[in-house]
């Protein structure tokens, strides 16, 4: 009998957050002639709720050329231009998507991640990350995702910064949280002084909320290099197009962070 594989553990059931929700697709002409070797892939399989679709030549042959538009491909294009060439000659993909039933654990992840790398191995050259609106080159994907063989939870996000009206301040949000089924990122009206600590503090309920943490409504903010009086409200919805997700909003009292730094001491 085969050894067991390592559960990816979390400290509190999803069943009371979210419903995680996946969707990942698979470039290239896959042979599935080999089995999928669980221990050598940490993979049971596809998660139930997961789904597989096929698409290339003799079966929608419009699907896969979808992907390869908007800002993530054309980001792709500059970063990757060899990969990308490779994408848009193959003309077949595997549409990777669905709610896994059972989120207890982040095992449904992990057999995700085994199942698009024997994928990579087996004729995939490229992963198009729909939550966090990323491609991977199967390199990339390998080291950054696969190797290191426990949960890496910003590695399925984003922290993304964007201008505000007032040229002074920064918007910080964050992309894949869903992954997850919780809430993504928010923190308007950053000034520069307080950038390092909004990075913190987005990247540390990053990991918080995918190990199981559900933040409450009207929780307070505590961190070193933030002033006191940080709070989050939950808001949004699923169609909200900044996110794909709902989210959470860190605020502060009038508005926004003050401009002077001025820390709470935590």
């Amino acid at each position: 009998m085969e050894a067991p594989l390592q559960t990816w553990k979390r400290f509190r059931s999803a069943d009371s957050g979210g419903q995680p929700f996946l969707f990942y697709v698979i470039f290239g002409d896959i042979d599935w002639s080999e089995s999928l070797s669980r221990q050598v892939y940490r993979c049971d399989g596809p998660p139930d709720g997961i789904d597989l679709m096929s698409y290339g030549p003799d079966s929608h042959p419009e699907v896969p050329g979808s992907f390869c538009e908007g800002w993530s491909w054309d980001e792709f294009v500059a970063r990757d231009p060899q990969c990308a060439a490779r994408v848009g000659k193959c003309g077949q993909c595997i549409v990777l998507r669905g709610t896994p039933t059972n989120a207890s654990t982040l095992n449904y992840l992990r057999d995700v991640i085994g199942l698009i790398t024997y994928m990579l191995d087996h004729g995939g050259c490229a992963v198009h990350d729909l939550q966090r609106l990323h491609w991977w080159n199967p390199t990339e994907w390998k080291r950054r995702i696969f190797d290191p063989g426990e949960p890496v939870p910003r590695q399925h996000t984003v922290l993304l910064v964007s201008e505000e009206p007032d040229p002074s301040l920064k918007w910080y949000h964050t992309r894949g949280m869903r992954q997850f089924g919780r809430p993504d990122i928010s923190v308007h009206n950053v000034p520069d002084t307080f950038a390092e600590g909004v990075i913190e503090l987005c990247n540390r309920l990053i990991e918080h909320q995918a190990r199981g943490a559900i933040l409450e409504e009207g929780q307070e903010v505590h961190l070193a290099t933030l002033p006191p009086g940080g709070v989050i409200r939950h808001g949004g919805d699923l169609e909200n197009p900044d996110f794909n997700n709902v989210h959470v909003e860190v605020s502060w009292p009038d508005g926004g962070l003050p401009a002077i730094a001025k820390t709470g001491g935590f």
